[in-house]
């Protein structure tokens, strides 16, 4: 059992929630009494991580999309995160939309238009303020921002949907690791590993929060001069939109979150446009296709890059930089991403998350990134370099200096990187919680607004300890340890897809009709099977069905199992409509069969078979198996109980071979999940 506080108002675990509280108060007291040292600190603890871990950071990410990849284009592409029955719960639309909300709309904002600019003034190689140098800088971009930031994403959303939806374990990073400790996930080991987790997130957070306050500040500097850059101003600010983060949690996700994100999303791409239509429209197309198609053919080289050969600090102040933020950033994201994936293959879900944002993301840095860099090349806006070089925060707004609108525009992102900063705050604070609870969905309002305000403390105390390079530090530092853990996950997913193909080997569903009653007569038998298959019976027809002879069947085999001293008990669901039968003996075998009551669409052809008094039906039933893993997509309705006891034992003995051929079976084989079935039972109807 897990060690949560004995309070019906709390779902904390102990044993996560304290160290990860001691931690992080340690670090705000120490940086509040010693800014000066922490800020030293900070400095020499990146400079040392940056020396001695940036090619393990650089090849751990390599292996995260080598993995994911991998696994999309392999046969496992197919299985579903959730029962194979599941559909995804989301539109395709509104998962995207879902997934720009993450968080991940503040780094664009920020990056856009800085990056491609510091790049084309100082390159980590050649020559600066060339067409080559334009060129090298808007693929940095590409690289920094496409494929490998959502192969991060990617690998944990998909491991912790894996795990929960198909398996049934908490959404939790710690059950990543069960198929290879088992139930020790729940503890020490387990423990340790959502502590990571919530330390990583909480960072990633702060240096996010860090991020977007800057160019707040900047952004409100720039339309009333009056307001002053400095530290104490962007912490007031920070205190202020926590406040509003707070309110976010106190209305709930619904009315928080979600109508946050859609103004996100709305606002964003109403930003986008603009530019793309004011600005260079023609360049804008042209060089997004030759940035693009240049990615692609130096992806390679620049994914084992570590500039060896050099002596600067230009990989650490930004790849090692962007990629460890992006890890220590990803337990929230990737437990977001998982949370609203559920239901899609495998497959679809890598296309998904690594396809759709990555192209979303060229668009916009050739948006932005390629409209300044013409703007200095052909209009002579030199100014705009050294702007940006004295403050990346400043960026955005001095881009749109040179548009029209300019005042409106610039509110109007003013407004969108604060509505992005409560999302993130809010929707970080229902990640960490989850965590710091073992995985709970649902937890008490006074938990998520303690996290709120957590985020807050810690963004400012690292803004004071030395700005944005002590987020950045904060952000590399708590990445090491989650890096690790996520190439842990990584092999644990990859031993149970392995284990999963001796299940699709020893389950292969389909109704064995090798065994037939004696006294039927053949001719007999097809002619009645033939006629249920033209036939489309009512709800009513098919509940009397599971009620009595699937129900019987299951009765028989009671009987009989009881004899032997089996274990076997046998139900008749009501409300869902579902006779299910349990065989178990001991710890080791634990099998569920059941029959279910399923409801279709009438097909059109179906109309010429009804006759008057059935022309108003619009629906026809089926009666289908279930076993744990989902649905085996096959009717039972009309078969006699010499064939239904049949499949029943025909499926128990694939099981008990999958059980004794599996040499290293995962212990959630044999756990009941009679919730997970519950909560899948009214889908796909």
């Amino acid at each position: 059992m897990l060690e949560k506080l004995k309070n019906s108002n709390s779902t904390i675990l102990v044993p996560v929630f304290i160290p990860a509280v001691i931690v992080i108060l340690l670090l705000v007291v120490g940086t509040i009494s010693n800014p000066k040292l922490m800020g030293e600190i900070f400095s020499s603890t990146l400079e040392y991580i940056t020396d001695d871990f940036g090619w393990f950071y650089m090849l751990a990410v390599a292996l995260f999309l080598i993995f994911i990849i991998s696994i999309s284009i392999s046969p496992w592409g197919h299985i579903k995160l959730g029962p194979d029955h599941s559909e995804p719960e989301y539109s395709f639309s509104s998962w995207f939309a879902m997934l720009f909300s993450a968080g991940y709309g503040i780094a664009l904002l920020f990056f856009g238009v800085a990056e491609p600019i510091l790049h084309y003034a100082a390159p980590p190689s050649g020559e600066a303020l060339t067409i080559e140098a334009a060129k090298q800088a808007m693929q940095i971009a590409y690289f920094h921002w496409g494929f490998h930031i959502w192969a991060i994403y990617g690998l944990v959303g998909l491991t912790l949907a894996y795990f929960a939806f198909r398996h049934g374990l908490p959404l939790s990073m710690r059950s990543t690791l069960y198929p290879l400790i088992g139930d020790k996930i729940h503890g020490p080991a387990g423990h340790t590993v959502d502590t990571f987790a919530i330390l990583g997130t909480l960072f990633g957070i702060a240096t996010t929060l860090g991020l977007s306050v800057s160019q707040i500040n900047a952004g409100l500097n720039y339309l009333w001069p009056s307001i002053e850059v400095s530290t104490t101003v962007q912490v007031t600010i920070i205190a202020l939109i926590t406040a509003l983060a707070l309110f976010s949690v106190l209305a709930g996700m619904d009315k928080g979150v979600k109508r946050l994100s859609i103004i996100n999303i709305l606002l964003a791409l109403a930003l986008m446009l603009f530019v793309f239509t004011v600005g260079p429209t023609i360049f804008i197309l042209n060089t997004f296709l030759e940035n693009t198609g240049s990615y692609l053919s130096n992806i390679v080289e620049r994914t084992f890059s570590l500039q060896a050969y050099t002596s600067n600090d230009w990989i650490g102040n930004w790849t090692l930089f962007i990629f460890g933020w992006t890890i220590a950033w990803a337990p929230f994201v990737g437990l977001f991403i998982a949370k609203i994936s559920k239901g899609r293959t495998i497959r679809q879900f890598v296309v998904g998350v690594m396809l759709v944002p990555t192209i979303f993301t060229f668009l916009w840095f050739s948006i932005f990134g390629d409209t300044a860099l013409h703007m200095v090349m052909v209009q002579g806006y030199d100014s705009l370099i050294t702007e940006v070089q004295n403050d990346k925060a400043i960026a955005l707004f001095k881009l749109f200096e040179r548009l029209p609108f300019t005042e409106v525009i610039s509110f109007l992102t003013v407004f969108l990187i604060i509505t992005f900063f409560v999302t993130s705050s809010d929707s970080g604070s229902l990640v960490i919680d989850s965590l710091a609870s073992g995985g709970a969905i649902h937890t008490p309002v006074w938990q998520r607004s303690f996290w709120v305000i957590l985020e807050g403390v810690v963004a400012s105390v690292l803004l004071i300890a030395g700005g944005l390079g002590a987020l950045q530090t904060a952000s590399i530092v708590s990445a090491l340890p989650f890096a690790i853990i996520m190439l842990i996950a990584g092999v644990g997913m990859w031993r149970a897809l392995i284990i999963e193909d001796h299940r699709e080997h020893s389950l292969q569903h389909t109704v064995n009709m090798n065994l037939q009653h004696p006294s039927v007569d053949n001719d007999e038998f097809w002619k009645g099977r033939l006629k249920e298959l033209i036939n489309f019976p009512k709800k009513d027809v098919v509940e009397h069905f599971i009620r009595n002879d699937v129900y019987n069947s299951m009765k028989k085999i009671k009987k009989e199992l009881k004899e032997s001293n089996w274990n076997c008990e046998i139900e008749y669901d009501e409300e869902y409509v579902r006779a299910i039968i349990s065989i178990y003996k001991d710890e080791h075998v634990n099998f569920n069969y059941e029959v279910r009551l399923r409801e279709y669409d009438l097909p059109d052809f179906a109309y010429l078979t009804l006759d008057k008094m059935e022309e108003e039906q619009t629906y026809y039933y089926n009666a289908e198996a279930f076993l744990k893993r989902g649905g085996l997509h096959y009717d039972l309705y009309g078969y006699e109980e010499h064939t239904i006891i049949n499949d029943i034992l025909t499926q128990f003995e694939k099981y008990l071979r999958f059980i004794h051929t599996t040499p290293a079976t995962l212990p959630w084989d044999m756990e009941e999940h009679d919730d997970l079935l519950d909560n899948e039972s009214e889908t796909n109807k």
